[in-house]
């Protein structure tokens, strides 16, 4: 039970998982209002975005992220039009998982005007990621 728990307050460690195949990240209702996000479209999706970005680093092997999910979604959809929400499958995209240090994920990384601003890494609330977001806003 304490492994379990663990595994949900502190995430899945990004290097031991097996290769993912790309998925899709559809909300409750089956629609899709995150954007993917990979090492191709990175800097102009979320560094060169003119509204704040808030990056989800999963994989599709990872239980938290799955957990985590339709929180990000949800997210999503609330903050349409103010804000840009992005999901990054570490597994096919190792240059920005590189770039950023992720070592354990789901991580979450907030940028503003293509800088981090804030990051934090597990499973958060709904009311904690929207906080995040909205300190950016």
């Amino acid at each position: 039970m304490v492994a379990l728990l663990s595994l949900f307050v502190i995430g899945c460690t990004s290097q031991h998982g097996p290769d993912a195949s790309p998925g899709t990240h559809a909300g409750p209702d089956g629609n899709h209002a995150t954007v993917a996000v990979d090492d191709t479209n990175f800097n102009v999706i979320v560094l060169q975005s003119d509204k704040p970005v808030l990056v989800d680093v999963w994989a599709e092997w990872c239980g938290p992220c799955q957990v985590l999910t339709p929180i990000v979604e949800e997210l999503a959809t609330d903050f349409e039009g103010r804000a840009v929400v992005a999901k990054v499958d570490v597994d096919q995209s190792p240059f920005v998982a590189q770039q950023y240090g992720i070592a354990s994920i789901p991580a979450i990384i907030l940028f503003k005007d293509g800088k981090m601003v804030d990051r934090v890494v597990g499973i958060h609330s709904k009311e904690d990621l929207s906080a995040m977001l909205e300190s950016a806003l």
